[in-house]
């Protein structure tokens, strides 16, 4: 798994596509939102800043690079050729997702540190920490089920676009508008119950009991993503 990791490492940084999205445009935009951390912070608190930039870099930077890096190896016969290989068919997608995963762990760690400095630190950071896993560990298994639907890198731009706009535009709405209307909706929405645990984690005043309630909707997402995965998902080139 470690020698394909590391093998993928090499190719994030090789391929300027990928690097854009994985790196570029994660930390650009992000670094746009803190810049403005004034505005947002009038309309509704640091943590829908904290929530609007968690949702960006784990659309963009895990999710849309995931189902891009997929489709490329598929479509170049490379994952064909590692099944014939003794790596098991888990060992193979967990060495070539650990490189992506590990920047956009890193890169949400270094942009919510930086937001805590200029803006003000989060009430829980032990909450905030699991709110990001949670997401991550949602849209690492929605991309592993657009994969399945995805021929190229070019169709990924296609594919990836419904849950990029759905994830953003619900950390947005719960963000601004709060959870007090339509509660329920918005926590059974993709990313809703995780923008809900991260605003609680930055504004406190939440028991800790009652926001970790809110991982369930998340993990239930990441559940079906997986299943469809497993149905979905193609070694081989889709024709």
């Amino acid at each position: 798994m470690l020698t394909i990791a590391r093998g993928e490492l090499i190719q994030i940084f090789r391929n300027r596509l990928v690097l854009l999205t994985s790196l570029v445009l994660p930390i650009g935009f992000s670094a746009m939102f803190i810049g403005m951390h004034d505005t947002f912070a009038s309309i509704a608190g640091v943590g829908y800043l904290a929530a609007l930039v968690l949702s960006f870099v784990v659309t963009v930077g895990l999710y849309t690079t995931t189902v891009t890096t997929l489709a490329s190896r598929r479509q170049n016969l490379f994952l064909k050729r590692l099944r014939s290989t003794a790596a098991s068919d888990t060992g193979i997608l967990a060495g070539l997702l650990l490189p992506i995963t590990v920047i956009a762990l890193v890169q949400t760690a270094v942009i919510l540190a930086v937001l805590a400095v200029v803006a003000g630190k989060p009430a829980n950071v032990g909450l905030l920490a699991v709110a990001v896993v949670s997401t991550m560990v949602m849209l690492l298994g929605l991309a592993l089920a657009t994969a399945g639907l995805t021929n190229s890198p070019e169709h990924a731009q296609v594919t990836t676009m419904p849950v990029v706009l759905a994830v953003i535009g619900v950390a947005g709405w719960v963000g601004a508008s709060g959870t007090e209307n339509l509660t329920l909706l918005k926590r059974l929405l993709p990313g809703g119950s995780a923008t809900e645990l991260v605003l609680n984690a930055w504004q406190g005043g939440v028991a800790v009991t009652d926001s970790l309630v809110l991982l369930a909707p998340t993990f239930a997402w990441a559940f079906v993503a997986l299943t469809l995965a497993k149905r979905m998902f193609r070694w081989e080139p889709r024709r």
